[in-house]
């Protein structure tokens, strides 16, 4: 439980880093799932986007050009935001640094959960504003791991992820000849392998659980993966309010009295 708590603090290990992984990868799975069942689209996967993009400007369907350029500025935008949030904190020296944009991700869920179903208007892009609102979100929270994890961890796509497990499984199987010394065998890195199948189990894991309550439940059932969010972003955030509490009050005792 304390691990939890300060599982967006400034201060990270390997172990935090993993842990933090796993859980947003359960809850891009379930966003993407879920997203799927209301817009038929998966708004985390910026290749496929590319591709439609690709694909119908040739074929000249300008509106799903369209579609595809919104969805991919404002997952652009998402990834921006946390770059600013993070570097805007460790300028002020704030503690909260990482808590910031997952405090951010928490309320657009939270907003996408009450509001959803007022979100379905059209936008200029010729996609509703739930697709749009789905992956500034996901920019924004790739963008918050990358940061964390020195670009080692995603979670809202897991190509990279399975490449990864890919390798690290064929270096587990390679077959070393006895007579080759000890420092030229391939070995596996138990770790990475961990890693990489937590982060693919809980993306799958987030996927049911996400489709299964949007099926069932409908927006609404995005509230539980929002409060979850807030809950990991406020110990940080808590700590800065306090200690400028009390920079304020060592301020206002040593001023001179008039």
């Amino acid at each position: 439980m304390r691990r939890l708590r300060h599982l967006s603090g400034q201060h990270r290990t390997p172990a935090m880093n993993r842990l933090l992984g796993g859980v947003l990868a359960f809850n891009a799975g379930a966003i993407n799932a879920g997203g799927f069942l209301l817009v038929s689209m998966y708004t985390s996967h910026m290749t496929g986007f590319l591709a439609m993009l690709a694909d119908n400007l040739i074929l000249g369907n300008m509106t799903l050009v369209l579609g595809a350029v919104g969805t991919l500025l404002a997952f652009t935008c998402g990834a921006a935001v946390t770059a600013i949030l993070v570097n805007w904190a460790r300028q002020n020296r704030l503690r909260s640094e990482y808590a910031l944009p997952l405090l951010l991700e928490a309320v657009l869920l939270l907003v996408f959960g009450l509001l959803g179903a007022t979100l379905s208007r059209q936008t200029p892009f010729a996609v509703p504003l739930t697709v749009l609102v789905l992956a500034f979100t996901m920019g924004l929270q790739n963008a918050l791991v990358s940061k964390i994890s020195s670009s080692q961890i995603r979670t809202t796509h897991m190509t990279g992820v399975i490449t990864d497990l890919g390798i690290e499984l064929g270096k587990m199987f390679y077959w070393n000849r006895t007579a080759s010394p000890p420092e030229s065998r391939v070995r596996a890195n138990r770790i990475k392998l961990r890693l990489f199948a937590t982060l693919l189990a809980m993306f799958v894991a987030g996927g049911v659980v996400g489709a299964t309550g949007f099926k069932y439940v409908g927006f609404i059932w995005v509230l539980p993966l929002a409060l979850l969010l807030l809950a990991l972003s406020l110990p940080p955030l808590f700590a800065d309010f306090y200690r400028s509490l009390r920079r304020r009050a060592k301020a206002k005792a040593i001023q001179p009295s008039s």
